[in-house]
C-alpha cells in the first residue's frame, strides 16, 4: 500500500506486473527488507488493493466545515426583499491527497438574480480569502448589499467583519438546525463547481490559474451563455400546483433577468 501511494504521489502509476518486479528487484536486489512480503505479491492482489478501504483511507482524508462560535454576523435567515445584490457565500475543498489539502473554490450567488461568481484560492486563510472577497464584489454587476455564509471560521473572523463594515455590507450567518438558509449556494456546489471540477484533489498550486479560467470564461458562461430551465406552474382544478420544464422556456440567466416585466430595477 505504501508503495502504491508513492507512486500515484509521483503520478507515476505503472500496471500491476511491474509493480510486482519492483517489489521483487527493492527486496532481491537491493536488499530492502519492508519489501519481503510484498516480493511475493500477487498481480491481481495488487489491483484489489487500489480500491480498498485501507489503502483509500492512506490517500484521502476529509473535513466537515469546523463551526466557529462567535459574535461575529447576525444569525439569521437573510432577507433580499426582492432587491439584488443580497449574495449567499460558500467555499468548496477541492480533496485531500497523502494529508495535503487542494485548492478552495469561493461559490457566490445572488438570491434574487441568481447572479454566480466563482473564485479559486490555495488556501482559506485572510492572505488569500479577503482579495478572493474584493474580486467578487467586483464582479458582481450590481451593489452588494447583503453576505450571507455559513459558520465557517474562513467567514466568520474579524479581517472579515471588517471589510464588510467598511462596505456597509450587511454580514448574516446560517441559524442552527435551519440547513435552508444556506441552499441556494449548497445547490450551486453540487450543480456547478463539483459537476465541472469534480471531486479529485487537485493541488493548490494550480488556483492560480483556476482562478483565471474562471474569470475568463466559467463566470461569463454561467451568467450569460449557460441554457437553463425554468418552470411554468399550473394549478389543477383541486388547487395542487404541478410543475412543468418546457424546452421552449429554456434560456440562459441573464435572458431570463431581460424577460421578467420591469427588469431594470
Amino acid at each position: 500500500i505504501r508503495l502504491l501511494a508513492e507512486m500515484d504521489e509521483r503520478h507515476d502509476t505503472p500496471c500491476g506486473h511491474a509493480i510486482k518486479k519492483l517489489c521483487e528487484r527493492a527486496y532481491q536486489v537491493f536488499g530492502q527488507s519492508d519489501y519481503e512480503t510484498l516480493a511475493g505479491i500477487s498481480v491481481s492482489h495488487v489491483y484489489n488493493l487500489r480500491p480498498s478501504k485501507a489503502y483509500q483511507r492512506q490517500r484521502r482524508t476529509f473535513e466537515k466545515t469546523r463551526p466557529k462560535s462567535s459574535t461575529i454576523g447576525e444569525r439569521r435567515k437573510p432577507c433580499s426583499n426582492g432587491q439584488p445584490g443580497y449574495i449567499r457565500i460558500d467555499t468548496v475543498h477541492q480533496g485531500d491527497l497523502d494529508r495535503q489539502k487542494g485548492v478552495y473554490h469561493i461559490n457566490a450567488v445572488d438570491e434574487v438574480t441568481q447572479f454566480e461568481v466563482v473564485c479559486c484560492v490555495e488556501r482559506i486563510s485572510e492572505r488569500y480569502l479577503i482579495p478572493a472577497l474584493e474580486q467578487l464584489r467586483e464582479t458582481f454587476p450590481f451593489v452588494v448589499q447583503g453576505f450571507h455564509s455559513d459558520n465557517g471560521s474562513e467567514y466568520i473572523n474579524r479581517k472579515v467583519a471588517k471589510l464588510l463594515e467598511k462596505l456597509r455590507i450587511e454580514f448574516t450567518k446560517s441559524r442552527p438546525r435551519h440547513s435552508n438558509d444556506n441552499a441556494l449556494a449548497e445547490s450551486k456546489n453540487g450543480a456547478v463547481v463539483r459537476k465541472l471540477f469534480g471531486y479529485e484533489h487537485i493541488p493548490q498550486r494550480w488556483a492560480p490559474q483556476i482562478n483565471a479560467f474562471n474569470h475568463e470564461y466559467l463566470n461569463p458562461y454561467l451568467n450569460y451563455h449557460r441554457p437553463c430551465f425554468f418552470p411554468t406552474t399550473t394549478t389543477d382544478a383541486k388547487g395542487k400546483q404541478r410543475k412543468t420544464y418546457a424546452y421552449t422556456n429554456m434560456m440562459t440567466p441573464y435572458d431570463k433577468l431581460k424577460s421578467l416585466p420591469d427588469a431594470a430595477n
